[in-house]
């Protein structure tokens, strides 16, 4: 439900929620963006309805310095770290301001 999804951003204060489907896959992310295109009824939908879907994501190995680059150029604050198995279980979150914060750029 996107009460919950609210909640969950509201809480993490990433502006961004991922949404995993029933084998904990990332299935997509619900960014602030998307809140604004489906304010209308927003809690009539769910985040499966809502939610951009196969978001950009980077595995555990990768440089930050790259990330950044790729958040820079795609105009995105966020990524997600997701497991290299196959499983594509999220496994964190990467975000701009915290990179630059610690002289990533």
């Amino acid at each position: 439900p996107m009460s919950e999804v609210l909640v969950t951003m509201s809480r993490k204060g990433f502006g961004v929620a991922g949404v995993t489907d029933a084998s904990g896959r990332l299935a997509g992310i619900v960014t602030d963006g998307d809140l604004r295109r489906h304010m209308e009824g927003l809690l009539t939908h769910t985040a499966g309805e809502v939610m951009t879907r196969d978001p950009r994501t980077v595995p555990p190995g990768a440089l930050a310095e790259k990330a950044v680059a790729e958040m820079r150029d795609r105009k995105i604050t966020c990524l997600f770290v997701v497991d290299p198995s196959g499983e594509g279980r999220a496994l964190g979150i990467l975000n701009i301001h915290d990179c630059l914060r610690a002289g990533v750029a």
